[in-house]
């Protein structure tokens, strides 16, 4: 997933229909290019800051969904918060009812005791005037539903918070799909305007890697959870990349990590941005099989390192999921799980 990873502007959302019309085209989108630039250069160029947009909106993506699917798990909490409210609210209610009702057939109804059919008990407990003629059990059980009324008002209006949210999150989700679709389907159009044997030179140069990364060898993990995630990660080999996907038939770069270690009995976060801290920061010197390799200043695409200066992860849709040299972009950090 090398040098593809630098993807195209945002705006960059024209297709180009013959190689010799790529020049003008990437100038238009990321500003004027050496004269020296070919056709071929220029569409990779292109190429891989499309890819690197797209995974930056995937992950972004990802953080939203996962935050929806936070929401929708709070908001059902809180629904049923306010049914075991609202039922503590009817029993009182039910309760003082009966005392009223009593009343009423020994001559009338304590006009105090009227108030327990409004929806607002403060207004009796605010002329304490009116409780010479009720218990302290009586009073009692009036203070507890105006506690239960206040708390049942405070979990509706959490909850609706919850839906809005939700609302927003949702709506991100989808800004985010788009974004993605948008930033592939331009990649897949520039990529299949090329002759093929440019096509086949654009995947080869996407997984040419770094000399300058001495001392990486092929150590054992660090950890019995490492070693299992690595066992995962190797199982996935070959599966396409999806993106948004966590398993087990695709996976997009962060997926791929998630699940992985979720075969290990380790919970990773969703994003790559995430995962970048969860868990100890080694240099790559010391880098071992299965920790997390992160790549960019921003974070937004990782793999798991395997021993000899390689790595496994998920590149870019059409790639399938495959080894890599670790140095094949920018590294900014490795996090031990």
């Amino acid at each position: 997933m090398g040098s593809h990873r630098r993807l195209a502007p945002s705006g960059f959302d024209r297709g180009a229909g013959a190689a010799v019309g790529f020049l003008s085209v990437a100038a238009a989108a990321v500003g004027a290019v050496p004269a020296t630039a070919t056709p071929y250069d220029d569409t990779r160029a292109s190429v891989d800051r499309l890819y690197e947009q797209a995974e930056k909106a995937t992950e972004a993506y990802n953080a939203a969904d996962e935050r929806a699917d936070e929401l929708r798990d709070e908001a059902g909490i809180a629904r049923d918060r306010i049914a075991r409210r609202q039922h503590r609210v009817n029993t009182l209610r039910e309760s003082l009812g009966s005392l009223a009702g009593a009343q009423y057939r020994e001559g009338g109804i304590d006009p105090s005791l009227a108030l327990l059919f409004s929806d607002d008990p403060d207004d009796y407990l605010d002329h304490a005037s009116r409780l010479d003629r009720l218990t302290a059990h009586q009073a009692g059980e009036l203070k507890q539903l105006r506690h239960a009324l206040r708390e049942l008002a405070q979990d509706r209006e959490e909850a609706a918070g919850k839906l809005r949210e939700l609302d927003r999150s949702r709506k991100a989700v989808a800004a985010h799909k788009k974004t993605v679709e948008r930033k592939l389907a331009t990649a897949r159009r520039l990529l299949n305007s090329l002759p093929e044997s440019e096509r086949d030179a654009y995947g080869r140069a996407s997984r040419s890697g770094r000399g300058d990364l001495p001392g990486l060898d092929g150590a054992t993990a660090a950890s019995g959870r490492g070693s299992a995630a690595v066992a995962a990660a190797r199982s996935a080999l070959g599966k396409p990349y999806v993106w948004g996907a966590n398993g087990p038939t695709g996976f997009d770069c962060s997926g791929l990590m998630q699940w992985s270690y979720a075969q290990a009995g380790v919970s990773l976060p969703r994003t790559s941005q995430a995962q970048r801290y969860a868990g100890r920061q080694v240099p790559l010197s010391e880098a071992r099989p299965g920790d997390l390799v992160v790549y960019r200043g921003d974070a937004s695409h990782v793999g798991m390192y395997m021993g000899n200066g390689q790595v496994i992860h998920a590149p870019y849709p059409g790639a399938p999921v495959r080894y890599d040299p670790v140095g094949m972009m920018p590294v900014s950090s490795v996090t031990r799980v």
